[in-house]
C-alpha cells in the first residue's frame, strides 16, 4: 500500500478538495439548519445583522478573511472600531510593530473599510458600536469555508423564558453546532453570561457547544471556575471541567471553552477531533465495558 506520506502537495490539495466535495454532498443530503431547529421547536425570528459588520464589500472578502486568521489583526481591528472618533496611528499600535499596524491601515484603505481624514483616518461605514457582529461573521465564514458547514449568525429565537443572541449556529450532515463568541477578554466576562450561555445550551440541545474566548489569556484562571460555580449551582452533582488540551476544556463532552491560543482553527479542529472519536477514546470503551459487567452481574 502506498505510503501517505509521499504524495505531492498538490495531491494532498486534490485530496482535501474531495473531501470538501463529499462533505458538501452529504449535507445536501441530510436536513438543512432550518429542519433541525424545527425539530427542536425553534424557529428563526432574526439572524446575520449587518448594521455593525464591519466587513468589506464581497470582492474583497475572500482575502478578509484570510487576514482574519491573524489574531494581531483581529485586535487591531477592535482599536479600529474602538479610536473610530480619532484614528490614528499611534491609536492601534499597541499588538503590532509600527511597519505591520501601517500595512494594515493600508490594506483597509484599499479595500474601503478606511479613507483617510487630515492625518488620520475615518471608517467608511460609522459608526459601528462593537467588533462582536464581525467576529461572529468570521467564525461563521471559518465553518463554512474549512469544514463545509451550513451557518448562520446572530441569530435570534422567540423562546418564552431563554432569550438572547445565539452568535454562531453551524450545522454538520445531521448534528447541530452552537457557538458563545466572545471577543472582550476574561476581565470582563461575567457570572450572568455563563448562565446565559448554558441556559441557552440546555434549551437548544445542540449536538456540540463552545464558548469560545478570542483571547489568548488563560481560560483556567477565571472562565473554568465560573463554569464550575455555575454548573455546581445547577447540579447536585456537577460534570467535572476537564483540560482537553493546552487551554481547551470539556465538560461531558457536550461543551467546549476554548481560546484563540494557537489559533481558533487549530483549537476548533481540536474540538471537532475529539466530538467525532469520543464514542472511540479509550475512557469511553472502558466505561461501557463497566456497565456492562455490572448489568450482567444485576442480572445474574
Amino acid at each position: 500500500m502506498p505510503d501517505p506520506e509521499d504524495k505531492t502537495p498538490g495531491e494532498v490539495d486534490a485530496l482535501r478538495k474531495e473531501v470538501k466535495r463529499l462533505r458538501a454532498a452529504l449535507n445536501r443530503m441530510t436536513p438543512d439548519l432550518g429542519a433541525l431547529l424545527n425539530r427542536r421547536g425553534f424557529v428563526v425570528y432574526k439572524k446575520e445583522p449587518r448594521d455593525d459588520l464591519f466587513v468589506p464589500a464581497n470582492r474583497h472578502r475572500a482575502g478578509y478573511y484570510q487576514m482574519m486568521h491573524r489574531y494581531s489583526f483581529r485586535l487591531f481591528l477592535r482599536d479600529v472600531i474602538k479610536h473610530q472618533d480619532g484614528l490614528t496611528l499611534e491609536n492601534v499600535i499597541r499588538y503590532a510593530t509600527v511597519t505591520v499596524t501601517r500595512s494594515y491601515l493600508e490594506y483597509l484603505l484599499s479595500i474601503r473599510l478606511l479613507r483617510k481624514k487630515g492625518e488620520g483616518y475615518a471608517l467608511v461605514k460609522r459608526p459601528i458600536r462593537s467588533f462582536g457582529t464581525t467576529l461572529e461573521w468570521y467564525i461563521a465564514e471559518l465553518f463554512r469555508r474549512e469544514f463545509g458547514a451550513e451557518t448562520a449568525w446572530g441569530v435570534k429565537f422567540k423562546r418564552p423564558k431563554v432569550g438572547g443572541d445565539y452568535d454562531v449556529l453551524a450545522r454538520f450532515e445531521a448534528s447541530l453546532f452552537y457557538l458563545e463568541v466572545k471577543s472582550s477578554p476574561p476581565k470582563q466576562i461575567y457570572d450572568s453570561e455563563i448562565e446565559a450561555f448554558l441556559d441557552r445550551v440546555y434549551d437548544l440541545s445542540p449536538e456540540i457547544a463552545v464558548f469560545l474566548m478570542d483571547t489568548e489569556l488563560r481560560m483556567k484562571d477565571k472562565i473554568v471556575p465560573m463554569f464550575e460555580q455555575e454548573l455546581e449551582r445547577r447540579f447536585h452533582v456537577p460534570p467535572p471541567v476537564i483540560r482537553l488540551e493546552r487551554e481547551i476544556f470539556r465538560i461531558d463532552d457536550r461543551i467546549f471553552i476554548i481560546n484563540a491560543k494557537e489559533e481558533l482553527l487549530q483549537n476548533l479542529k481540536a474540538v471537532l477531533s475529539r466530538h467525532y472519536r469520543r464514542d472511540w477514546l479509550p475512557e469511553r470503551s472502558v466505561g461501557r465495558a463497566r456497565r456492562a459487567g455490572a448489568r450482567r452481574s444485576h442480572a445474574t
